[in-house]
């Protein structure tokens, strides 16, 4: 029996994990969001979908690492993949695991981040990419001049 609760617990927790999607920066910008409302970017003309990118006041690249270690020190994230201009980070949800990827593009010349947060699963997410977004807009320490 307790075999058979693993397996299904096994299972349902790599269901919830899903296939990354397509991502990363092609053109100099990051994916789309797809119609479904469990996504948000900054690159996004609608408003279901919008988000504003951070902005970097002071010394850019000093800005981009505190933000990076910041998505390193979220609970139940993970750098996945990075080089110095992107990264992509999954974000593991508390109770099943669902993953939701988390892209940051520095755009240098005009000190701002573009962002993409989106579920791998699901239709909706109940707000958790823009609130994961805003929160790293409030929380973001202002990088030295």
């Amino acid at each position: 029996m307790r075999a058979r609760i693993a397996l299904c617990v096994s299972l349902l927790s790599a269901a919830c994990a899903g296939t990354a999607p397509r991502l990363g920066v092609s053109d100099g910008r990051l994916a789309p969001c797809p119609s479904s409302p469990n996504c948000v970017s900054s690159r996004s003309a609608d408003a279901r979908h919008r988000v504003e990118p951070l902005s970097l006041a002071g010394n850019v690249d000093a800005g981009w690492l505190a933000l990076k270690e910041q998505v390193a020190a979220l609970p139940r994230t993970r750098i996945v993949e990075q080089s110095p201009l992107y990264v992509r980070a999954e974000c593991r949800s508390a109770l099943f695991g669902f993953v939701d990827d988390l892209e940051l593009l520095l755009d240098r010349e005009a000190a701002r981040i573009q962002v993409r947060s989106a579920s791998r699963t699901g239709y909706g997410d109940m707000g958790v990419n823009r609130r994961r977004i805003e929160e790293l807009r409030r929380a973001r320490p202002r990088a030295p001049r």
